[in-house]
């Protein structure tokens, strides 16, 4: 391997998991059975080792009752909760695999989503905040939505039954733990199975269905434990959402695969209760984006809780302001905590920072490459590897990267290249002792407090207003988000319509983040001479009559 050059590979010491999930599970299980395994604060559960596998196996034979088979599909929608990761790990012992809906989703989002994969079934909380999930569902119907055949609500304790759905403690209930075509169906299931779909935005407009197996997310979750130094006396506190990798990857899988304890303090995020929860509950650990962290820090009761406990945890989703990680390690005692960057399609990590990394490196890069993977930085136009310092696309390859896009070979081929490198569309530069930066975007890729949104969805659906004629959206520096969405509309001839008009089409219909925070009407684009419209210069306007200054991140 040449030193000069951005290319690295990872550690080999360590052997890769070559297991199921669900087999995993169930050794770490015969290890240590009586161990706390979850703990749900805002349900009031807890689980050890043992009865999450009871349980766990109580919830797969219920799922076969309803006669799904090894390779169907079957959705979550839903924040925080124990039947998350029951349904994580009942769905891996019997070869589901589970579709992850992300929680703001709204009626044309999860219409597509369901019927991309097809899924048979879907288990979904009732409501959150002014979110009406069921409401949703009823609007969209049968007939929008043919090949789901079971609707399971998440219900709490005394709420009765709803028309035409079943609940989840109901069918729980129909299960047995010591259903016999559990161990049948787990000793034909494969590691390189997939066992996960979680849909990623897509510049064609529509969310991409990324498919991950045992061996992709198994792997990614003890690896980055690993770089945690997880142990079972670990408890992980998890307040980032289990429908991203984050929570389900860099929490669940990072906990189990370590024998360490699950810590919900909430179903969605919410600063006090992370806060009240660490102190309980003694967490060792701590995950969240740097708004989290943030809000966590400026909560005005922030200095009432003992939060000595903390030692290490991630920070992930968007570049980390320096200030705040240097909040993080002396005030909230988070001297281990650890940087990571990856992508969905990745299961998700790539490169993470090591518990002794300097704090200097934690702050200015997302560390060196995580074990058994390769990575490099080209040359967008030509595809050379760069020299070190210098830019270039970041391209990640190994036991990490998806299946593919689901039923989208040509999708798929766009971003995995015939040596199966995934490149990612980001721009990084690679320095002499290895360590990765993330300097910007190839695409327009706009990152809201840890949300991945690529402005082409935006302006696809915005085209279906019958006033707007043509859209462009970009990503404005935001200093509580990171960057925030901003809008330029051409109205069609003779019309006008009116910022209200624009966020009331939007409401109920994409997600909130999505919603352009600046809306501006124009008569034209800025263009180049042979008509590509020229978004930094959008970009650069806004920031002028506005008055934005880009934040320096690292």
């Amino acid at each position: 391997m040449n030193p000069t050059t951005s290319l690295a590979h990872g550690a080999t010491d360590i052997a890769l998991i070559e297991q199921t999930i669900g087999d995993f599970f169930d050794d770490m299980v015969a290890r240590q059975g009586d161990r706390e395994a979850l703990v749900s604060r805002h349900e009031g559960k807890r689980f050890s080792y043992r009865e999450l596998q009871a349980e766990s196996n109580r919830l797969a034979s219920a799922l076969l009752n309803l006669g799904l088979v090894p390779g169907d599909r079957i959705g979550i929608w839903s924040h925080n909760n124990a039947p998350w990761v029951l349904l994580q790990i009942a769905t891996a012992k019997i070869g589901l695999v589970l579709v992850n809906i992300n929680p703001a989703y709204r009626t044309s989002e999860v219409e597509y989503a369901l019927n991309k994969v097809g899924c048979k079934a879907l288990v979904s909380m009732a409501q959150f905040k002014t979110s009406d999930y069921l409401g949703m569902l009823r609007e969209l119907g049968a007939a929008k939505l043919p090949s789901l055949l079971h609707t399971v609500w998440i219900d709490k304790p005394g709420e009765g039954p709803k028309q035409g759905l079943l609940r989840f403690s109901d069918l729980l209930a129909s299960g047995d733990p010591a259903d016999p075509r559990i161990a049948q169906i787990g000793k034909t299931l494969k590691a390189t199975d997939a066992v996960n779909i979680q849909f990623t935005s897509g510049t064609t407009g529509f969310p991409k269905g990324a498919t991950l197996t045992h061996r992709n997310i198994l792997n990614n979750g003890f690896f980055i434990g690993e770089c945690m130094k997880l142990t079972p006396e670990d408890r992980l506190c998890i307040p980032v959402p289990l429908y991203h990798c984050f929570g389900m990857v860099l929490g669940n899988l990072a906990c189990l695969t370590h024998g360490s304890t699950i810590v919900y303090p909430n179903d969605g995020f919410d600063p006090l209760t992370v806060l009240e929860t660490v102190q309980a509950e003694k967490c060792t650990g701590l995950h969240g984006v740097p708004t989290m962290f943030i809000a966590e820090l400026d909560h005005p009761r922030f200095k009432e809780f003992d939060l000595s406990s903390l030692r290490t945890g991630i920070m992930a989703g968007s570049p980390c302001p320096t200030e705040v990680m240097k909040r993080v390690v002396e005030q909230m005692h988070l001297r281990e905590i650890t940087i990571a960057y990856g992508m969905t399609e990745t299961s998700p990590v790539s490169c993470q920072s090591s518990t002794d990394t300097p704090l200097a490196k934690r702050v200015s890069t997302v560390g060196t490459v995580q074990p058994h993977i390769d990575i490099k930085i080209v040359d967008p136009e030509t595809g050379a590897v760069v020299p070190r310092g210098q830019s270039g696309e970041f391209c990640t390859r190994g036991y990490s990267v998806m299946l593919g896009y689901w039923e989208d070979e040509a999708k798929t081929r766009e971003a995995i290249d015939a040596e199966d490198w995934m490149h990612t569309g980001d721009l990084a530069t690679m320095d002499d002792e290895g360590y990765v930066n993330i300097v910007g975007r190839i695409k327009d890729l706009v990152i809201r407090g840890g949300e991945n949104i690529y402005p082409r969805e935006i302006e696809e659906f915005l085209y279906r207003h019958p006033k707007v004629q043509d859209v462009q959206v970009v990503g404005l520096p935001d200093k509580k988000y990171g960057e925030e969405l901003c809008a330029w509309i051409i109205s069609k001839p003779g019309q006008t319509v009116s910022e209200d008009e624009v966020r009331d089409f939007c409401k109920g219909q994409i997600a909130h983040y999505k919603v352009p925070k600046y809306i501006k009407f124009v008569p034209e684009f800025p263009m180049t001479v042979t008509g590509k419209i020229q978004k930094f210069k959008i970009r650069d306007a806004m920031k002028d009559e506005l008055g934005l200054n880009e934040e320096k991140t690292a």
